[in-house]
């Protein structure tokens, strides 16, 4: 279970070969391999022609999308949608679902923007988001757990992986528990899918949304939202697109007027969606197929748990923010030297992307990545 990562760089990512640049940053943008761009650009070339264009040649963009996300993650097509970014995806359940006043929403103490302005924006009609105080710096699941337990609360948002701290929920428990209690469940699963393998087949999630920019190395612009099949006709669709409905399929009779959804989550797709990056996200979901998720997940980790060992054994000079068990992280590493900002500096120096997050550094390496370059970036930060 493993791949050649010479011959990955020498093909997708030739730039890697230089030295000249160190990128670990994937977990803000992640590095398209070449076949993504030259799909972005084959469909750029042809919206120069549009002639060369036939009616329904992005719909099928959009359709293996569905079917190469609905493989990857362990789901049915019919429970994908293609969305734009995250956000949307967490919009469909903040405005779809059947919120009341008195309601309450848990989510995090530290959690990312896009899951919980959308919910906050619910005040209005007097639904509350609530936030559980982290623990040791981290995600308090205990307390989460105990928290979903009463009455009022009716839906538990969260990240899969936190952006800040790399602290990997357990989806599986916490979705039964939030099953047993009439609570419902939505992921923001950004920073987890394409690092770590994930079978919503096993899970009770309701919602997850999903930008392919990061993990998926894919273009801005592609993304998914997936709304489990037994949910799709319980959440109204906040947004009405013409290519939700099933009469959208004969470009033919537009308006014979019909105003019956499809039964699935394409309810909640909105056109015009971007086919040219929907196309790169095509090309990027089939890398990781010849690839093996697995073995991407595995190459990830590898490199992550030596950088773990590395900043335990370093005590004296950083602070190991994310988990150490393996189970509890995923590819964002964070890890806070004394002085951050000099560290982050110092890293730009040596030409080396990363992130400054929440006084940390974020390093997230993906399968493009290699230990020596990851050993490279932990020499500077051990040097500060």
């Amino acid at each position: 279970m493993s791949f050649d990562v010479d011959a990955l760089r020498a093909k997708e990512y030739p730039w890697t070969l230089s030295g000249e640049q160190i990128y670990l940053d994937n977990a803000k943008t992640g590095a398209m391999p070449k076949r993504a761009a030259a799909a972005v650009s084959e469909w750029a070339a042809l919206r120069a022609e549009p002639y060369k264009l036939t009616a329904y040649q992005d719909l099928e963009v959009f359709r293996k999308s569905r079917e190469l996300i609905a493989k990857l993650i362990g789901a049915k097509i019919g429970e994908i949608a293609c969305v734009v970014n995250t956000s949307y995806g967490i919009n469909v359940a903040s405005l779809g679902l059947p919120l009341k006043s008195g309601d309450v929403v848990l989510t995090y103490e530290g959690e990312y923007p896009a899951d919980v302005y959308p919910w906050m924006s619910l005040a209005k009609k007097g639904v509350k988001l609530e936030l559980i105080p982290k623990r040791d710096g981290l995600q308090d699941e205990a307390r989460l757990l105990e928290e979903l337990k009463r009455p009022e609360v009716k839906v538990v948002t969260m990240s899969w992986v936190s952006f800040s701290t790399g602290y990997r929920a357990d989806l599986e428990t916490i979705g039964a528990a939030c099953r047993d209690n009439d609570v419902y469940f939505v992921v923001d699963a950004i920073q987890g899918v394409g690092a770590a393998q994930l079978d919503m087949s096993k899970l009770h999630i309701d919602v997850l949304a999903c930008g392919a920019q990061k993990w998926l190395l894919a273009p801005w612009g592609s993304g998914f939202v997936y709304v489990r099949e037994g949910m799709v006709k319980e959440i109204e669709p906040a947004v009405v697109g013409w290519l939700a409905m099933k009469s959208s399929e004969d470009f033919t009779r537009m308006v014979d007027y019909d105003f019956k959804f499809y039964d699935d989550a394409r309810r909640f797709q909105i056109n015009t969606l971007p086919a040219g990056d929907f196309a790169g996200l095509n090309a990027s979901l089939e890398l990781f197929f010849e690839l093996g998720p697995a073995a991407v997940e595995k190459h990830i980790e590898g490199i992550v748990s030596e950088a773990v060992a590395w900043a335990r054994a370093h005590e004296e000079v950083v602070r190991l923010v994310t988990p150490a068990d393996p189970k509890r992280r995923a590819g964002v590493l964070a890890i806070a030297p004394r002085d951050p900002k000099a560290a982050s500096k110092a890293l730009a120096g040596a030409k080396i992307s990363h992130s400054l997050r929440e006084g940390a550094i974020r390093l997230s390496p993906h399968c493009f990545n290699t230990r020596e370059e990851m050993g490279k970036a932990l020499a500077v930060l051990g040097s500060r």
